[in-house]
Order: C-alpha cells, then structure tokens, then sequence
C-alpha cells in the first residue's frame, strides 16, 4: 500500500520535534542577544590585523565555517590549530567558540591570547565560565552546552510539549546541539552585518570564493 505525503510525516516525529525545537532556540537566542557586546565583537573584528578562530569539536566546524567566511569578505583569517596558521600579535584579534567555556584546550589558549596581549572574543552559552570571564568581550548565545546535565529545565519542558510526557532535550538535540547550531546561525548573521560595515555584496564575496574546489 502507497503512502500518502499527509502519512508521511508521522514516522519522522522526533525529526520534526527536534527541528521545531531547534527553531525555538534560535528565537529565543534572538530575544535574548546583547546587542551592545555583539556591536562591540564586529568593531574588535575590524579593527584587527588578523583574525584568528578556535574551538574544538563541532565548535571547531562551526568556527571553520565562520572563518570560511571572513576570508570571502576579504580579512585576514586564520583556523588556530592548522599547520599555516602564523603566530599571534597584539594587534590581532581570536575568536573563542566553547559552549560550556571550560573546554580545557580553549581556555588554555584563551589565557595565552591575554598573556600576548592579542584581543579576546568569547562565543558561550556560559558568560560567567573561565572563558568567558578572561574575555575582553563574550557574546552570550543560548543553547545547552554538551557538559550540562539532564535535569529539567526549560528546554526540556519544550521537548516534553512537542514528543510526550518523558521527552527530555538530550533526546531531540544530544550533546552540545542547540549551542551549536544557534552559535552557526549567529555568525552567519554577523557576516552580513560585515558585509554592511564593509560595503560587500554576494558578487564580491564569490569574487572571493576558490576556483580550485575538487
């Protein structure tokens, strides 16, 4: 028996709850978004001589991503941890992805950028962690980070309301999901605000993008 498009959905619930409530944490990461601490990120990122991007895990991607994009307006970028990535000055700026802010390696090479005296971005779910507080600026984006428990918790009523009386979060976004997603969102977001301060359009950023993709 052929099914319908209207049966269809009802075998990928949980997809659906998991994107609905992705969704939801982007809205509320929007509400919730110190614009002032953002305006201040994208000054510290124009104004640097370079800019440098860290994070590990999926962060690390995300950060990967951002990168990607920085370079396509046309900054000095690198990705800490590539084996062409040049030493830091003080005159350069890093950008730090950690969702939990205690992410030992990050921190680690957070307290080496201050030592240096390079400028210190901080992208957590958790302004008041170690990252956080030896930022020169952090940008709070909502989100659990992989590290939090499985108590309940706002989010987790929301994950009971779209799946059933004992979904949790951890079932419809594990680990460090909804930081992670909501921090790709937000810096995708950033760059076309980039591109205003800088007067790029999407003609000069694929100006940018490499002819020598396999």
């Amino acid at each position: 028996m052929l099914e319908t498009n209207d049966e269809k959905p009802s075998k990928c619930k949980t997809l659906l709850a998991s994107m609905d409530i992705l969704t939801k944490h982007i809205e509320k990461a929007l509400k919730e978004l110190d614009r002032d601490s953002v305006s201040e990120m994208l000054d510290m990122i124009l104004r640097a001589k370079s800019i440098f991007v860290m994070g590990t895990g999926r962060s690390g991607l995300v950060g990967k991503a951002f990168a990607t994009r920085l370079m396509h307006l046309g900054l000095r970028v690198y990705v800490v941890g590539e084996s062409t990535t040049p030493a830091l000055h003080s005159d350069d700026c890093v950008v730090a992805i950690s969702g939990s802010g205690e992410t030992r390696s990050i921190v680690d090479l957070g307290r080496v950028v201050k030592e240096i005296g390079a400028t210190l971005i901080a992208i957590t779910s958790k302004p008041e962690s170690s990252l956080g507080e030896m930022a020169d600026v952090t940008v709070r984006i909502f989100g659990r980070a992989k590290d939090d428990g499985d108590g309940d918790s706002e989010e987790d009523y929301l994950a009971r309301h779209l799946l059933g009386e004992y979904a949790k979060l951890s079932e419809l976004a594990p680990l460090g999901t909804t930081f992670e997603i909501t921090a790709l969102v937000f810096l995708d977001a950033a760059i076309a605000e980039l591109m205003v301060h800088m007067g790029k359009d999407s003609k000069a950023l694929k100006e940018m993008h490499t002819k020598l993709e396999a």
